[in-house]
């Protein structure tokens, strides 16, 4: 079993690089996709403060389907498209949104989500998914998170489809 020890108060930078570090540890030599989201989400769901869900949709046909996760039930099926985390796989652009309730569509799959941050995960130049952060704070999410949740996704997409 890997030992993984993550500080959550050290700078923004180096705390993605070691959350990172843990996700390629936690994925390498794993082929079973929904192993490695299983545990990607729980890694995130216990490193990461302030969010109330962590998980992925995976893309099947032409939308997303629940996968693993951490967190309250969530809506099993999003159109491409629809809400943040469709327009994340419709535009194939990370979501960073402050209040959700201010996002064109949202989906409120939990009343007390305020802000989202959603990753698209693409393997081999095509979209297999997308990687869902919500949070029950107002804008949660800063630029450093975008950054260190695409850099750690990049990482390891190669190993979750």
């Amino acid at each position: 079993m890997l030992e993984i020890a993550i500080d959550r108060d050290q700078p923004a930078a180096e705390f993605y690089a070691d959350l990172t570090a843990s996700a390629v540890a936690l994925v390498d030599g794993e082929p079973d996709a929904i192993a490695n989201m299983a545990n990607i989400a729980a890694l995130i769901w216990q490193y990461m403060p302030d969010l109330n869900w962590a998980g992925f949709y995976r893309r099947i046909d032409d939308e997303l389907v629940l996968g693993p996760f951490q967190g309250k039930t969530a809506c099993i099926r999003i159109a491409i498209g629809a809400g943040v985390c469709g327009t994340a796989a419709a535009t194939g652009e990370v979501q960073r949104v402050a209040d959700v309730h201010a996002f064109p569509g949202h989906i409120a799959c939990d009343a007390e989500s305020r802000s989202e941050l959603v990753v698209p995960v693409v393997r081999q130049g095509k979209l297999i998914g997308v990687l869902d952060l919500d949070s029950p704070l107002p804008d949660r999410f800063q630029p450093a998170d975008e950054s260190g949740m695409v850099k750690l996704i990049g990482a390891i997409a190669d190993n979750l489809g």
